[in-house]
């Protein structure tokens, strides 16, 4: 079992076999994505906690962060949250998932970065992206 640093605030460090993920979670983590976040995690140690509903005892945020640990054989810290009833609790499963999906990401500043990282001899990947780099994008003004 590594020993992963944990950098995050939390409640407690759990074992992943007392962890239920949340039965109604529509988030599907495909087997790259968790070898990716396990990477991450292995290299810059637990920056977020996996989130746990004191009401139901299911995970409501941090399922693929869950599914990592478990790949990487280690326990995970959790912080505990207050929800008044499953309608709540559910909202906000969905909403974790759904939220980041608003955004977008800069193409030239991406590149910008990851350009960076390789200078900084750092695995791109260490930025959660699976990509090659693409030298010929400018980078974007930054206002």
């Amino acid at each position: 079992m590594p020993e992963i640093a944990i950098r995050c605030e939390h409640t407690e460090v759990v074992p992943c076999a007392d962890l239920k993920p949340h039965p109604k979670n529509p988030n599907k983590h495909p087997a790259e994505q968790i070898e990716l976040l396990a990477k991450l995690i292995h290299f810059h140690g637990w920056r977020s906690p996996i989130l746990v509903s004191k009401r139901s005892g299911y995970v409501v945020a941090g399922h693929g962060r869950l599914a990592a640990a478990i790949h990487l054989d280690c326990p995970a810290p959790v912080d505990y949250q207050d929800f008044d009833n499953e309608a709540e609790e559910l909202a906000f499963v969905v909403a974790d998932n759904k939220i980041a999906e608003l955004s977008s990401i800069g193409d030239a500043a991406l590149q910008s970065i990851l350009k960076q990282l390789e200078r900084d001899g750092l695995d791109t990947e260490l930025a959660g992206v699976i990509a090659e780099l693409d030298k010929d994008i400018e980078p974007e003004a930054q206002y």
